[in-house]
């Protein structure tokens, strides 16, 4: 898996061409992160029925309502809900970082949400390998457009999620480690445009929860 240097250099809001002294100080801050908190990540696909409430995952008990989901997943008759994090080993080395400055820190943590990013690629990319004929739509996730944060509960249950990979949801329906992604891939037996990219896309702007604790949601 690619470190994403330069994707990390994006959540710092760095533009153009890179100081080489950052750029060398962010090379290693990727090469700790690599070595101590790699992503894992669980998925798991269901047949999809849509309804007037919106799609919904047989078998898992779990509707999709709203604009966005209705709309992503039209033309899928099945999708995948996926978790990946970097887990409190992320957390751990982040607190050593703040320890030794708040700058390394913050290279750390623009390097952790690259990284968990780069983990969701490749979750994506396993699902894709377990179903040759079918075609993904853009990874989506609650609290992106018009899909309900409240979901992260519901997908961190469907996943088995606090048992398998120790994710938690706040009270405030964030997710608990903090480089922790939630997503709903649609699978087509036609190829799908991309629809959705990133932050730029989304209607929540400024208000999105993601953003003001310093990740994404991974779409």
């Amino acid at each position: 898996m690619e470190r994403n240097v330069s994707e990390a250099l994006r959540y710092l809001g760095v533009r153009g061409a890179p100081d080489p002294a950052l750029l060398s100080q962010l090379s290693a801050a990727a090469d700790r992160l690599a070595r101590a908190a790699p992503p894992r990540w669980v998925w798991r696909a269901f047949p999809l029925v849509h309804g007037p409430e919106g799609p919904a995952l047989v078998g898992a008990d779990l509707a999709l309502p709203g604009k966005m989901a209705a709309r992503m997943l039209g033309d899928c008759a099945q999708a995948a809900v996926l978790i990946c994090t970097l887990g409190a080993a992320f957390e751990a080395l982040l607190r050593a970082e703040q320890a030794r400055g708040m700058a390394r820190a913050a290279l750390l943590d623009a390097c952790g949400s690259a990284w968990v990013e780069a983990g969701c690629d490749e979750a994506q990319a396993e699902i894709s390998a377990r179903f040759p004929g079918l075609h993904p739509t853009d990874r989506f996730s609650p609290g992106y457009g018009d899909l309900p944060l409240s979901l992260q509960r519901d997908i961190c249950h469907v996943l088995d999620a606090p048992r398998r990979l120790g994710v938690q949801v706040t009270d405030s329906l964030l997710l608990n480690p903090s480089k922790t992604v939630t997503a709903v891939i649609g699978l087509s037996e036609r190829p799908q445009p991309a629809r959705i990219r990133g932050c730029a896309y989304c209607d929540l702007g400024e208000n999105c929860q993601y953003r003001k604790g310093g990740t994404t949601c991974g779409a």
